[in-house]
C-alpha cells in the first residue's frame, strides 16, 4: 500500500474540519496537492474557477451565505498574487477564508527561480493574523488547524503556503518530542456576553433618550428577533448598514432602510434628528452619516473588541455577542410611552417606498435601471440570495430592493471592488443550492469577470436541486458609477475615453453556453422577463439595455455635490442634455403629490 503524502494528509484533516468544497484553479506548484485530489476521489470537492480571482471570490461568496469556512487553492507566483483581491474582499468584509498556496522547491527559495515569489511577505497583510509555510511534514497538521481556527474566530482570511516538494513527501504526524507541536480538531466556541455594570449604563442610556435611532449591520444578523424587541421598547427606528441589508425586513414600518453615500432618505434624516444611538454588530465608517459628534448619546454593541469603540463617541462600548447582549438589555429597557418620534419615522418610511416606486416608474431611454430592481422587489422569493457587483448596481440594490422573509443579499461592502457579483452567485449556488440567486451586475463588472465566470456556471448549475441563477446586466456601454463620481467629486465631465465600454451580447454569449438568455430593451418587457427567468429550468442572463443617463442621486446630496455635477455637465459631458433631462425627472418625484396626499 502507498504512503500517505503530505498533501493526502492534507486533504484528509481538511474532511476531517468537514471541508465540503475548495474554490481553485490549477498549476504546476500544487500538482502534487492535484495528484492527492485524484487519489481522494475528488473529497473535498475541487471547484475550478475561470480564475484564481474568482477562485477566491466564490470562496467568500460561500462563506458569507452558507456561513461556514470558505476555502480557496491556487498554484505557486501568479496564482498566489491572482488570489489577493478576493482575499482582501474576505478580509475587510470579516469573512473566514483560508487559502491553501503552492510555492517553489524549498531547494530552489532564494535562488530567483521561476514563479518563486517571496510569499511569506505577500501575504503578510492580507492574511496577517496567520499565514505560514510548511517545511517538514510534522509542521502541517498544526500550521492547518491554526488556519482554520483563526480564519474562524477572528473572521478573516489566513494562508497556508505548502512548498511543491514538500507537498509530496511521505507524511510523518508530530511525536512526543522536544520542538515538535501536536494539533487536535474542533473548537468549541464560547458564549460571549457582556458586562453587567456596563449593561445597565447602556439601559439608563437608552431609557434617558427620547428620540432612538439603532444602527444595525451583518453582525446582528442572528439577533433579528431580539432586536425587533430593543426597537419596539425604544421606540426607534432602524438603519442598517450595506452589508446589513439583510439583518430586519425591510417591511417592518420603522425600518428605514439603507444608510450611507448609498441609503436612503429616512436613514439620514434619523440619523440628522435622534439624540440617543444604538449600534449593534455593525464597523460602518462614514461618520458624515452618523448623527453629529456632539449631538447624541450613543452606545455600540460589538462582539470584537477590535472593532469597538470606532467611528463615533460611544459612552458605553459593550463586547458580546449581539443576540445575548440584546437578550440582557431587554429587562432594563423601559417602554417608551410617547411614540411620535416613533410615528414620524414610520410615515417617513411610508412616504420613502413610494418615492421610491414613482422614481422607478420614470421614464428614460430605453429602460430606467431603477424600474428594474423595483420590478423583481415584489417578486423576490422568500428564500432567495441577492448578490450585487460594485457600480451603480449597488446603488439601486441598496435603496430599490425591498426584502423580507429570509431572503439574504451581500456585496463587497467594504473594498468595494468591482466583479465579485457573479462569482459570489456561483459560491452562494454550492452553499445553498436549494436556493434561488439572484446577480446585479454593470456591464463593466460582466466584461471584467462575469463573462468567463458564465463557463462556470455552464459546467456545474446541473449539479444544483434549485437551477435558478439569474443574472442581470445593467447593459448602458459606461462604467457608469465612475462616471457619475468624477461630475460629482471631481467637478469634471465624462471621459468617453476611460469611461465608454464596447458593446457586447451578454444574451448572445449566455446563450451560446446553453444558458438562458433574454434581451431587454422596452420597460414594459421588464415584469416578464422576471416570471421567465424565475420559472425557468436552468439558469437565465437578463441583457437589459438601461439609460445611463438615470442619475444614482443620493437622497441626501450636498448642495457642493450637485453644483459640481451641474458644471461638470456643462463644460462639454457627451451626456449632458440627457442627464439633466433625467435628473430633474427623477429628482422631482420626491416632491410630487403621493398616493397619501401628503407633501413634506
Amino acid at each position: 500500500m502507498a504512503s500517505m503524502t503530505v498533501a493526502d494528509y492534507l486533504l484528509e484533516r481538511l474532511r476531517e474540519w468537514g471541508v465540503e468544497r475548495v474554490f481553485g484553479y490549477p498549476g504546476d506548484g500544487i500538482n502534487g496537492l492535484l495528484a492527492a485530489w485524484g487519489r481522494a476521489g475528488d473529497r473535498p470537492r475541487f471547484v475550478q474557477a475561470r480564475h484564481e480571482e474568482m477562485s477566491a471570490f466564490e470562496a467568500v461568496g460561500y462563506a458569507k451565505f452558507a456561513g461556514r469556512l470558505g476555502v480557496c487553492a491556487a498554484t505557486s507566483g501568479p496564482g498566489a498574487v491572482h488570489l489577493l483581491n478576493g482575499l482582501y474582499d474576505a478580509k475587510l468584509d470579516h469573512v473566514p477564508v483560508v487559502a491553501i498556496v503552492g510555492q517553489t522547491n524549498r531547494s530552489a527559495m532564494g535562488g530567483s527561480y521561476q514563479q518563486e515569489v517571496d510569499l511569506l511577505s505577500l501575504y503578510k497583510d492580507v492574511a496577517g493574523d496567520y499565514v505560514q509555510m510548511v517545511t517538514v511534514p510534522e509542521q502541517l497538521p498544526n500550521v492547518l488547524d491554526r488556519a482554520i481556527r483563526v480564519a474562524l474566530a477572528e473572521r478573516a482570511p489566513t494562508a497556508v503556503i505548502l512548498p511543491a516538494d514538500v507537498q509530496e513527501l511521505e507524511y510523518s504526524a508530530p511525536g512526543h518530542a522536544f520542538k515538535m507541536v501536536p494539533s487536535s480538531l474542533g473548537v468549541d466556541w464560547p458564549a460571549i456576553s457582556p458586562d453587567g455594570t456596563a449593561l445597565r449604563y447602556a439601559a439608563d442610556l437608552l431609557n434617558a433618550g427620547e428620540r432612538v435611532a439603532i444602527l444595525a449591520g451583518s453582525g446582528a444578523r442572528r439577533a433579528r428577533e431580539e432586536l425587533q424587541r430593543v426597537a419596539e421598547l425604544l421606540g426607534a427606528g432602524v438603519a442598517k448598514a450595506l452589508l446589513g441589508k439583510d439583518v430586519l425586513s425591510d417591511e417592518l414600518p420603522y425600518v428605514t432602510g439603507s444608510i450611507g453615500l448609498l441609503g436612503t432618505r429616512p436613514s439620514y434624516e434619523m440619523m440628522n434628528r435622534c439624540d440617543t444611538l444604538l449600534t449593534v454588530g455593525s464597523s460602518f465608517p462614514y461618520t458624515q452619516f452618523m448623527p453629529g459628534l456632539d449631538q447624541a448619546r450613543a452606545v455600540q454593541i460589538d462582539i470584537d473588541p477590535k472593532q469597538i469603540g470606532m467611528r463615533y463617541p460611544y459612552e458605553v462600548n459593550l463586547v458580546g455577542d449581539a443576540a445575548i447582549t440584546l437578550r440582557a438589555l431587554i429587562p432594563l429597557l423601559v417602554p417608551k410611552e410617547d411614540r411620535s418620534w416613533r410615528e414620524r419615522i414610520e410615515s417617513d418610511v411610508e412616504r420613502w417606498w413610494e418615492t421610491v416606486r414613482m422614481e422607478a416608474m420614470v421614464e428614460a431611454k430605453p429602460i430606467n435601471p431603477m424600474r428594474l430592481f423595483h420590478e423583481l422587489s415584489a417578486r423576490l422569493p422568500d428564500d432567495a440570495i441577492v448578490t450585487a457587483d460594485s457600480g451603480s448596481a449597488a446603488n439601486w440594490y441598496a435603496r430599490n430592493l425591498r426584502f423580507r422573509g429570509e431572503i439574504r443579499g451581500s456585496l463587497s461592502g467594504t473594498l468595494a471592488t468591482m466583479g465579485p457579483g457573479v462569482p459570489y452567485g456561483i459560491g452562494a449556488k454550492f452553499g445553498c443550492p436549494d436556493r434561488p440567486v439572484i446577480v446585479f451586475a454593470g456591464d463593466g463588472a460582466m466584461q471584467m469577470n462575469g463573462l468567463a465566470e458564465l463557463i462556470t456556471v455552464k459546467r456545474y448549475w446541473r449539479e444544483w436541486s434549485d437551477p435558478r441563477l439569474i443574472v442581470a446586466v445593467l447593459h448602458n456601454n459606461d462604467l457608469n458609477q465612475v462616471t457619475w463620481e468624477m461630475r460629482a467629486m471631481q467637478g469634471a465631465p465624462k471621459f468617453p475615453q476611460s469611461q465608454t465600454l464596447p458593446d457586447v451580447d451578454y444574451a448572445g454569449f449566455a446563450a451560446s453556453l446553453g444558458l438562458g438568455a433574454v434581451t431587454v430593451e422596452r420597460p414594459e418587457e421588464i415584469g416578464p422577463a422576471w416570471e421567465q427567468a424565475l420559472g425557468a429550468d436552468r439558469p437565465v442572463l437578463l441583457d437589459v439595455h438601461v439609460d445611463p443617463d438615470v442619475p444614482p442621486i443620493p437622497p441626501h446630496a450636498s448642495f457642493e455635490q450637485m453644483k459640481d455635477a451641474a458644471e461638470a455637465l456643462l463644460r462639454g459631458d457627451e451626456n449632458r442634455w440627457g442627464v439633466i433631462k433625467e435628473g430633474i425627472k427623477t429628482k422631482a418625484q420626491e416632491f410630487l403629490p403621493h398616493r397619501d396626499g401628503g407633501g413634506r
